[in-house]
């Protein structure tokens, strides 16, 4: 089982940019195809911006045209908390970091195959990392 980490908010605004506090502690969207990640090709490991857990891989990246990051599977189910969002009228799954509870973006289930789900996840949420064997 993962170590929570918990931290107040005025922890979390030392550590963290402005844009990066209001995504991922206030739940907020970054604007659709605004983020460093969505277009990228890049390889490796995208990890939590707040706490450094491994998230995504880049083999499970893929280009949904929705205007953010889209991945078809995270690393591990046990790296992601999933929560009912019933916010603007919708009803949607929001995923967050297990770990730091950091909000990431939300899952739907209209992703491609094997898993039919589309991870859709802010790039300010995350953070890129070259896998050692590429580096």
């Amino acid at each position: 089982m993962t170590e929570k980490i918990v931290k107040k908010p005025e922890e979390w605004k030392k550590q963290l940019t402005p844009d990066q506090y209001e995504i991922c502690i206030n739940h907020g969207t970054e604007p659709p195809f605004t983020g460093k990640y969505n277009n990228t090709k890049l390889e490796g490991t995208f990890k939590c911006t707040c706490c450094g857990e491994e998230l995504f891989s880049s083999d499970a990246k893929f280009d949904s045209g929705s205007g953010w990051p889209s991945f078809w599977k995270p690393i591990s189910e046990e790296k992601i908390e999933y929560i009912s969002d019933n916010a603007y009228g919708m009803v949607r799954t929001e995923v967050n970091c297990n770990k730091c509870g950091a909000h990431l973006g939300h899952v739907f289930d209209d992703g491609p195959q094997p898993t039919n789900q589309r991870y859709c996840i802010n790039s300010i949420s995350l953070q890129h990392e070259k896998d050692e064997d590429m580096q």
